[in-house]
């Protein structure tokens, strides 16, 4: 009995990860179509109102309504963070995948690869990267992606190293599949269990990784709402007089990451179970 229970209560994590996650994503969708202010639009007569029934966030200290900033700055987020992950995963898994699978010196120097990009602190090194590169949405997002690639490429290689010593890869090979087959066609496809929540912890950390950039100021250009850089300018106005403008936008950040959090754990807990 205690051992259902604990099933609900896991069901129940990734069931409130995936809705606030959908959610999130839902009204950023909305908002590539509608927000209830051009989020850039500055009203000088309307500096730092508070929350009400017309800014249920209230502005910003250029008179920019928050609410609508917010929505935008989580589609820079996440559009960025997406791109991370496709990129990041794609090249991981890829590099895991023949790692495992071949291994030998092959194995060894891809691996030694990712111990040299693991071995210094993430937002340390992204900030060299970038301060060399110059701060841009592009260059965040391959600073970014290359990062991200040691993560993938070990969960990959780890798996990978499990499978191709199972029945069906020993009789993929005395059908006569070639090794990109039976790496593509069959072994990758069983992996998915165990790479999706891999994909959505990455997901995760992705745009907290963005978010810290774009409160560091190495982020997107000043231009863009940004959720970090949002942050970033609110503090002045915490004690201010303003507490509304870093509440909100923090409230946002800590949404959007939770949902993802409890997703991903969700997903980790169901595969457990399974």
């Amino acid at each position: 009995m205690a051992k259902v229970n604990t099933v609900k209560k896991k069901n129940y994590l990734l069931i409130i990860g995936a809705v606030i996650t959908a959610l999130m994503f839902l009204i950023v969708i909305i908002g590539q179509f509608y927000t209830p202010y051009d989020p850039n639009f500055m009203d000088q007569n309307a500096r730092l109102d508070g929350p009400s029934l017309a800014h249920i966030m209230g502005t910003d200290n250029f008179g920019r309504d928050i609410f609508s900033r917010v929505i935008e700055g989580s589609g820079t987020t996440l559009g960025i963070a997406i791109l991370v992950i496709i990129i990041g995963a794609s090249i991981g898994i890829i590099i895991g995948a023949f790692s495992g699978y071949y291994g030998g010196v092959f194995d060894n120097v891809l691996m030694r690869i990712c111990d040299v990009i693991t071995a210094f602190p993430s937002i340390m090194l992204a900030l060299v990267i970038i301060a060399i590169l110059s701060p841009s949405e592009k260059n965040v997002i391959w600073c970014l992606s290359i990062l991200f690639i040691p993560s993938f490429a070990r969960v990959t290689r780890s798996e990978m190293v499990k499978q191709r010593s199972q029945n069906y890869v020993k009789l993929a090979h005395l059908m006569g599949a070639s090794n990109l087959r039976i790496i593509f066609r069959h072994i990758l496809p069983n992996m998915i269990p165990v790479l999706l929540p891999t994909i959505t912890i990455g997901f995760n950390n992705a745009v907290l990784a963005e978010a810290s950039m774009s409160f560091l100021g190495v982020g997107v250009s000043a231009n863009e709402a940004s959720l970090g850089r949002m942050l970033s300018e609110s503090q002045n106005f915490l004690v201010g007089g303003a507490p509304w403008y870093a509440l909100c936008v923090g409230f946002a950040i800590v949404l959007l990451i939770l949902g993802l959090s409890l997703l991903g754990e969700g997903l980790q807990q169901r595969r457990r179970n399974q």
